[in-house]
């Protein structure tokens, strides 16, 4: 095998090339830009507490460094007029990536049948067109399960 100055060169070149390209974190899919939101247990009745725990790895990583966090139950679809979203928390982020808390599920009219929501709103800061910052939010949610 013979081997010319200018293939030896170009292999050099090739390996310092990839020693300086950056390795990119964890893929981070754009559905987790505003969190990823776990509720546990899932199932719950009025009165019972749940775990709540957000995750902005994926978000902080994707350019959305939360603020303010909002966190309702919903009807995301069906709903007949009479089921606003209840406030659970109120949240400005401690300890960045993770918020994690503990909550009661209110005892409110749930309706049977209905499919709810836990809802995260995230709100976070953006610079606008002249530089200034202005506040967006950006929702996610996961399903749970209300029995009565």
């Amino acid at each position: 095998m013979q081997f010319t100055l200018s293939a030896i060169l170009a292999s050099f070149v090739a390996v310092a090339t990839a020693a300086t390209v950056p390795v990119s974190p964890a893929a981070c899919a754009q559905a987790d830009r505003f969190g990823d939101i776990t509720i546990e247990p899932s199932t719950l009745s009025p009165g019972e507490n749940f775990t709540v725990t957000a995750n902005f790895t994926c978000a902080i990583q994707l350019g959305v460094n939360p603020e303010h966090t909002d966190y309702y139950i919903e009807v995301p679809t069906n709903n007949n007029g009479y089921e606003p979203p209840i406030l659970i928390a109120r949240r400005t982020l401690a300890t960045p990536p993770i918020d994690s808390f503990n909550a009661t599920l209110p005892y409110a009219n749930y309706f049977a049948n209905a499919s709810y929501a836990f809802v995260l709103d995230t709100t976070y800061a953006v610079n606008g067109t002249n530089g200034s910052p202005y506040s967006q939010v950006g929702e996610t949610e996961t399903s749970i399960t209300i029995t009565n």
